[in-house]
């Protein structure tokens, strides 16, 4: 089994308001210079059999359809070894 990882993040445009609201608490709780905060959601995904290209594809569309909304959020979608590194298999903007 392989482990593909979909990461979805409101687009740069687009006003966070939950990492706006990190952001001021983080002076409060001892945290300083830090100056912007952006939260996302993550998506990890076992996959069965290979991770090819065909697989990624299907992926990408899922990512595409279901996971984001891409009209305010970008993703992109990587593929994690056995080791825990990731390689970056496509992004949609």
């Amino acid at each position: 089994m392989a482990r593909v990882v979909v990461d979805v993040m409101l687009k740069p445009e687009i006003l966070d308001p939950q990492g706006q609201a990190v952001q001021r608490a983080l002076p409060r709780l001892g945290f300083q210079g830090l100056s912007d905060v952006r939260q996302g959601k993550r998506f990890e995904l076992e996959v069965d059999g290979p991770v090819d290209d065909a697989a990624l594809a299907r992926i990408h569309e899922l990512a595409e359809t279901f996971l984001a909304n891409t009209v305010i959020e970008d993703f992109v979608v990587k593929v994690e070894d056995a080791e825990g590194s990731e390689k970056v298999a496509g992004a949609a903007k």
